[in-house]
C-alpha cells in the first residue's frame, strides 16, 4: 500500500495527524497490519513535512539575502 499525501495539506494538520498516529502505535492495541498501515502513513507525513520546512527555509533564506539596498526580495519558482 503507498499512502498519498494531499499537497493542500496544511504543515500543522499533518503535524498533528502524525502526533494521532504515535498515540496510537504507543497503546499497543493495534494489530501488525494496523500498526503497519499506521507507520507508513506517519513515514509519508513525515516526509510530507520536512518538505514543507524546507519549502519554508527556502524562501527565508531569499526573503532575507542582503543587499547594497537593504533586503532583496525575489519571486519563488513553484
Amino acid at each position: 500500500m503507498t499512502v498519498t499525501i494531499d499537497a493542500s495539506l496544511k504543515l500543522e494538520d499533518a503535524m498533528k495527524r502524525v502526533a494521532e498516529i504515535v498515540r496510537c502505535l504507543e497503546q499497543n492495541e493495534s494489530s501488525l497490519e494496523e500498526a503497519l498501515r499506521f507507520f507508513e502513513e506517519g513515514i509519508a507525513l513525515t516526509r510530507f513535512c520536512h518538505s514543507k520546512l524546507d519549502e519554508a527555509e527556502h524562501k527565508i533564506e531569499i526573503l532575507t539575502r542582503a543587499t547594497a539596498e537593504g533586503v532583496e526580495s525575489k519571486p519563488i519558482d513553484s
